[in-house]
């Protein structure tokens, strides 16, 4: 056993603000030695995300006592019994998927979707079926996505960890593993965007406007994006978007009109089902609508039915960026090294991980893109 100091979800549905609640709070916990096919990993940076505001706020149901986080990057430090893809030193970024890589899933290409991995990510445990976080006192504590990145060191499958450049600075390399991941890939994998086209993304957080990028690289002609907070529509200028719009009653009309009749593909990423209504209707005929947020499961989506069919619209989901992380991370490393991704912009603030609590905040408020904890 190791005692490690990591960030514990005791209870879910709190609304804040946490500075005050407190839903999460830093204790220590004993982490078991890897067990087979597993690694030991002491994280050097992670970022919060709002899939764990989701967990906090019981949009995501999850178990709970649970060690929050998963997007995050550090360095192999013991090896588990079987192990021979790693080595101990190795620098990884963790995916919060571990496909199997044997399911009918995994086997047809479809990683994102791998069926034991959604299992274990449902139940709180590592790909294997095992909880290696207990109390003091012996009580165990479920894992995060396979992954539990707010913690200084962490068991998971080696399914989970995917090898990063020597020059990639663990806090960039921890922004892969989800934003640049989900975003990016979903521009590049899910949307289908042809040279020229016009790319809507509707909700500029670390995901969003990791799709703007996406979509600039996949070679869309004009991005348009959309966020009622200033400041990121700044960034996405920045990142390669032409034009911005609030996200007010008037957004949908407007993009419509500036496209004649509205954008080829539009990317939902604010995790709201009146976000992703409006960007189907700014979606024009023929035109392709991608969602990446993840709703309340209470949320239901209203649009009008025989659009589908008289405009020949459609609606695709995307989890993981619709990618094998195992593959398309080396390929985002690529276009980051050569400058085509600069995944660094994203980051907007650093903490400490004694104040995960005031982070969310500070997420929850969209005053946040990505907030790093370094070791």
């Amino acid at each position: 056993m190791t005692l490690v100091r990591a960030a514990v979800l005791v209870r879910s549905g709190d609304s804040g603000p946490y500075a005050q609640t407190q839903p999460i709070e830093i204790q220590e916990l004993n982490l078991a030695a890897p067990g087979p096919g597993e690694l030991r990993v002491a994280i050097k940076a992670a970022g919060l995300c709002h899939s764990d505001l989701s967990v906090i706020n019981g949009d995501r149901p999850r178990p709970v006592p649970i060690a929050l986080g998963h997007e995050a990057a550090g360095e192999v430090v013991e090896l588990g019994p079987g192990v021979t893809d790693f080595s101990l030193g190795d620098r990884v970024v963790l995916a919060f998927v571990p496909s199997c890589g044997e399911c009918p899933k995994c086997l047809s290409g479809r990683a994102a979707l791998c069926e034991p991995g959604a299992a274990a990510n449902t139940a709180g445990t590592l790909l294997g079926g095992e909880r290696r976080w207990s109390t003091a006192h012996g009580n165990p504590v479920n894992h995060h996505l396979g992954v539990s990145a707010f913690a200084e060191q962490v068991v998971v499958s080696e399914r989970s960890a995917v090898p990063i450049p020597d020059d990639l600075p663990y806090e960039v390399a921890a922004v892969f593993g989800c934003a640049a991941l989900t975003g990016a890939g979903a521009a590049l994998n899910a949307a289908d965007i042809e040279p020229g086209q016009t790319v809507a993304v509707f909700g500029l957080g670390g995901v969003g406007l990791a799709a703007v990028m996406g979509a600039k690289l996949a070679g869309a002609g004009t991005v348009l994006a959309i966020d009622p907070i200033a400041a990121k529509r700044e960034l996405a200028v920045e990142l390669g978007a032409a034009h911005t719009f609030p996200g007010d009653s008037n957004t949908v009309s407007a993009i419509r009109e500036l496209t004649g009749g509205g954008a080829d593909r539009a990317i939902e990423t604010a995790g709201s089902a009146r976000v992703l209504e409006s960007a189907y209707a700014a979606t024009g005929r023929g035109g392709t609508t991608v969602t990446v947020g993840l709703p309340n499961p209470d949320q239901r989506l209203d649009i009008q039915a025989v659009s589908l069919v008289a405009e020949e619209k459609a609606i695709r989901g995307s989890y993981l960026g619709s990618a094998d992380p195992r593959e398309m991370l080396p390929l985002l490393f690529a276009h980051w090294t050569a400058g085509n991704l600069p995944v660094e912009k994203l980051i907007s603030h650093r903490l400490t991980l004694d104040e995960i609590n005031e982070g969310f905040d500070r997420l929850a408020s969209g005053e946040a893109v990505r907030q790093i904890i370094q070791a």
